[in-house]
């Protein structure tokens, strides 16, 4: 993954807020010569987390590349914005006070560990992402879930209970464990 200048972070984060403004009718759209640029092009996976008074808004992301960047980050920002399941489709009301999140991820590796004591020693808070594998099942938390659970034991029972397995699944050792880390951009608090 090439690394991004903040210029280009904050052309990210631009593409995202103009995209969701051309949906909700309040602006016309992204510039889109604004993808011309070479680094916008690189195909990684990529988060767009929206967030409201400091709470969650919406999250849509891809683990695996789909598409060059800048696309990828203009989809995310609508799916986070519209079509999170757990949230009502974002008003224009509540789009003025949204901050916006772009976390750009590196490939996942995966972990191997011996039980669920080695797991959690092996996690780095602040650090990993975590994508969480089992019987068809999978869940991830981008490294900024540490700020809510920095406990690895909770935050593996939150991963396992979003992937819809059992709050304990982890401790057995058999789940399959991958990390990355990610290079995030944020628009200031409002």
């Amino acid at each position: 993954m090439r690394e991004l200048t903040p210029q280009q972070g904050e052309r990210l984060l631009r593409l995202a807020r103009e995209t969701i403004a051309r949906r909700l009718g309040v602006g016309r759209g992204p510039d889109r010569e604004m993808l011309d640029d070479e680094a916008l092009q690189q195909r990684c996976g990529c988060f767009v987390t929206l967030k409201l008074a400091g709470q969650l808004r919406g999250c849509i992301g891809n683990l695996e590349p789909v598409g060059p960047l800048g696309e990828s980050v203009m989809r995310n920002a609508e799916s986070a914005a519209f079509h999170d399941h757990r949230f009502a489709p974002l008003t224009p009301e509540e789009f003025v006070r949204i901050n916006l999140d772009i976390s750009i991820l590196t490939p996942a590796v995966r972990l191997d560990y011996r039980d669920g004591a080695d797991l959690c020693r092996r996690l780095r808070p602040d650090i990993d992402g975590v994508i969480l594998r089992a019987d068809g099942a999978q869940a991830t938390f981008l490294p900024q879930v540490w700020e809510q659970l920095p406990n690895p034991a909770d935050f593996l029972d939150h991963l396992c209970l979003k992937a819809g397995l059992p709050k304990s699944a982890w401790r057995g050792g058999r789940l399959e464990i991958s990390i990355y880390q990610v290079r995030s951009f944020s628009e200031r608090q409002q």
